[in-house]
């Protein structure tokens, strides 16, 4: 039995390119590892069993089979040519349809237990991450990359450390390709810049940092608008969303003062959380 933490990541920036040939738009932007988790656990079953798929708690886990942390261990499995059936439990402390890639991150995380637990070639991570979703190549390594192409091309920057995100859900969903649609329809509007002056230090030698997202996402869903208000009004700063929404977030110093700011936050939300930049995207726990 191997355990394993998968880290949810924010968009930092996210500049987004007129739909390809291929149905794919091309991006750019600053993804980030941050400290909040699902866990994972695979192991064997037991003998005379099928493969199964659980909750940590027991309950039914969203999308069963077809769940995209299973999916993974099946591909690393078909790879290999391996047929012995296998048990997955996810406990999901990452709110889904929220842009911050935990469906993508459970299925990194799948991956690196998938091979260690099968002992597979290591490099079958990396050759099955882009088949299983755009977010899924930074997640199998995390930390801080510019990531640009459908989001296969992630190139590694030293780590951007050093400050705290007040992150917030509202309570709407947003599904990714909705949010891409609306984006066309509205002609490819590009986000309002984040104000320098509002940047952690450590970013500024990023700027213009911007998510072209927002506008369709807040057409699709004009409470996030309000919510985004409210949160700049009690924090006293600018609010960026992160990837295709709808989580927000504020920058402050530390965790801490984050943990302070959701005090703030008006009821409702799905989700808040105060997490830190971290440098890698799964950790292996046994």
């Amino acid at each position: 039995m191997i355990k394993a933490l998968a880290y949810a990541k924010v968009n930092l920036g996210l500049r987004v390119g007129r739909v390809r040939p291929d149905g794919f738009h091309p991006l750019h932007g600053i993804f980030q590892s941050i400290d909040w988790a699902d866990r994972l656990e695979l192991r064997f079953t037991d003998e005379g069993e099928d493969d199964t798929i659980e909750s940590w708690s027991g309950r039914e886990v969203i999308d069963g089979f077809a769940n995209l942390a299973w999916r993974a261990v099946e591909a690393v499995r078909d790879a290999v040519g391996a047929d012995r059936p296998l048990h997955l439990r996810l406990d999901k402390q990452l709110p889904v349809a929220a842009g911050l890639g935990g469906g993508s991150a459970d299925a990194a995380a799948a991956l690196h237990l998938a091979v260690r637990l099968l002992r597979a070639p290591t490099d079958l991570v990396a050759e099955l991450a882009p088949t299983l979703g755009s977010d899924v190549p930074f997640c199998t390594t995390g930390g801080t990359a510019l990531v640009s192409g459908r989001g296969d091309v992630v190139e590694p920057l030293d780590p951007l450390l050093g400050y705290g995100l007040a992150l917030v859900v509202p309570p709407v969903e947003l599904r990714t390709p909705d949010v891409y649609g609306r984006w066309d329809e509205l002609g490819g509007p590009a986000g309002e810049p984040f104000p320098e002056r509002a940047l952690p230090p450590v970013l500024r030698q990023h700027v213009p940092i911007r998510n072209d997202l927002y506008p369709a996402a807040a057409s699709l869903a004009p409470a996030l608008d309000e919510w985004r208000d409210e949160l700049q009004q009690a924090w006293s700063r600018p609010v960026v969303m992160s990837g295709s929404g709808p989580t927000l977030m504020g920058f402050f110093l530390d965790r801490e003062e984050a943990e302070s700011a959701l005090a703030a936050v008006p009821a409702g939300a799905r989700a808040t959380n105060a997490s830190e930049p971290i440098v890698r995207a799964t950790r292996i726990q046994s």
